[in-house]
């Protein structure tokens, strides 16, 4: 099975850009199979019988990036009807779901990367690996091992993707993501003994409960103040609903303290 998963996962990392801007869903069918990531991901608001998600028509027009955006809920965005538990309860919380092998996260890191260098003080940025099926979540115990350890950076985050999507690794189980950690100064006898811990599968547990309210079936996808889903499109417009909403909730927030 894993050299099956190795196969599919391949053809995957090959696909052009052009078609990675929609979003890699999971697999419909088996939990073992690997998405396709010309697949564009499904919008929960479409799926009006999803109970975790409320969608209307209703718009808001919010000030962003120096131009009036006009939000359309069920269209931009979905609003999660049982919202998702702050980290930073005082700050404005926005939480990417990815996958390193999805192209289309892949294609959204170099805009994603511009906006965090320039994310307002008030909000806090949140990775969470998506482990919505076996495959996947073999590079979430990763990710979350190497951030116990107080390793993960900015840099090795884009270095995983960049083995994947540019040098063609398959680096989607333990072995083989204990040997490219390894390259990068992670001790694997460390990182193999924390793999499978307690510490890692809470964490693990935690992205899928996250993943399961959101009404998430695919990535790349923002959580917005744990209340509003971001999912598919292009990444330049998935950013300004992000933007949006963002500022929406300033507004709120606002409001409410007068």
């Amino acid at each position: 099975m894993a050299i099956q998963f190795t196969h599919i996962l391949f053809s995957v990392a090959l696909l052009p850009v052009g078609l990675l801007l929609s979003g890699c869903s999971q697999p419909a069918t088996s939990p073992e199979a690997v998405p396709d990531s010309s697949t564009r991901v499904s919008d929960p608001a479409e799926n009006p019988a999803n109970p975790d998600v409320v969608a209307a028509e209703m718009p808001t027009s919010v000030e962003s990036d120096a131009t009036m955006v006009q939000l359309v809920e069920g269209r931009d965005y979905s609003v999660l009807k049982t919202p998702l538990t702050l980290e930073k309860p005082d700050q404005i919380e926005v939480r990417e779901f990815f996958w390193y092998g999805c192209g289309h996260c892949y294609a959204l890191e170099p805009q994603l990367n511009n906006w965090l260098a320039t994310k307002p003080v008030d909000v806090n940025f949140i990775r969470t690996p998506a482990a919505l099926n076996p495959v996947w979540e073999q590079n979430a115990r990763a990710y979350y091992v190497v951030e116990g350890m107080g390793k993960m950076t900015t840099a090795l985050h884009e270095q995983l993707f960049n083995a994947i999507h540019q040098q063609k690794k398959q680096l989607f189980d333990q072995p083989s993501l204990a040997s490219f950690y390894a390259q990068a100064g992670i001790d694997s006898a460390a990182f193999n003994s924390s793999y499978n811990s307690f510490a890692v599968t809470t964490k693990i547990n935690q992205s899928k409960q996250f993943a399961q309210r959101a009404g998430l079936s695919g990535v790349p996808a923002f959580v917005v103040n744990g209340q509003y889903l971001v999912g598919g499109g292009e990444p330049q417009q998935m950013l300004r609903t992000v933007n949006g909403l963002i500022e929406q909730e300033r507004q709120t927030q606002a409001a409410t303290t007068r």
